[in-house]
């Protein structure tokens, strides 16, 4: 097993994560919690209940300007006409249109696709005009909130009415959340309810320590990135 110090790229909450007996390992160039101690088995069913991971060192890119609708979508970006909703890539990425001059660009939990470092790379003053970086994976945390439980849990602390009969998947939320400003997006693995939550790095240790005291309730735990690896294969 590695350590988050070993890489120069970390965890936002890596700390955190340590203290809470996390074990890592290396995936796209940073240390990335895999388990809790427990057996594989039982971080699925974890999972599959009320779990929360953390997904902060997986790439990520950001984008905003008056023409970043068009320039993802001469990149073969699939990206519809509506707002905050998050369009799932071929290769499992997904493209959350936030507004017609900002979206969001998340790898696959796999790391398998290449769109964020694709866009990344091709992007320049030169072709891309009005459409401008953001350097998410640098500037925002992201966790995943899955399980049966998670939209009951994810209630005590959004006013958003996350059901599943409300909140479809691939639905976007721009709100609140513990009071803090949060981007949720619901992407079900498998079968299993997901919530991705992402906003500002600085506020990571707090929004995670909330949702893991909302969690209690629901005997809800931290899980590994494998745990929602299993999910998705199902």
């Amino acid at each position: 097993m590695v350590t988050p110090h070993d890489f120069t790229r970390r965890s936002f909450i890596h700390r955190t994560l340590s203290a809470a007996g996390a074990e890592f390992a290396e995936l796209a160039g940073a240390a990335v919690a895999v388990g809790f101690g427990r057996s594989p088995e039982e971080e699925e069913e974890q999972a599959r209940s009320l779990a929360l991971a953390d997904l902060s060192p997986l790439p990520r890119i950001g984008f905003k300007g008056g023409e970043v609708i068009s320039w993802l979508v001469g990149q073969g970006v699939q990206i519809g006409a509506a707002n905050n909703i998050a369009y799932r890539q071929e290769d499992g990425a997904l493209a959350a249109r936030l507004t017609d001059t900002e979206a969001l660009v998340l790898c696959d939990i796999q790391v398998g696709s290449g769109l964020v470092a694709r866009l990344d790379e091709d992007w320049s003053f030169e072709t891309a005009g009005l459409c401008f970086p953001v350097p998410r994976r640098d500037a925002s945390f992201w966790f995943a909130v899955t399980g049966r439980e998670a939209a009951a849990m994810l209630a005590k602390l959004c006013g958003v009415d996350l059901r599943p009969k409300r909140f479809a998947d691939g639905s976007v939320a721009q709100t609140s959340v513990a009071r803090m400003s949060a981007i949720v997006i619901r992407n079900d693995l498998g079968g299993t309810p997901a919530f991705y939550v992402l906003g500002d790095s600085a506020a990571a240790d707090y929004l995670w320590g909330s949702l893991i005291d909302a969690m209690a309730e629901f005997q809800g735990r931290p899980v590994g990135l494998p745990a929602l690896e299993s999910l998705a294969r199902r």
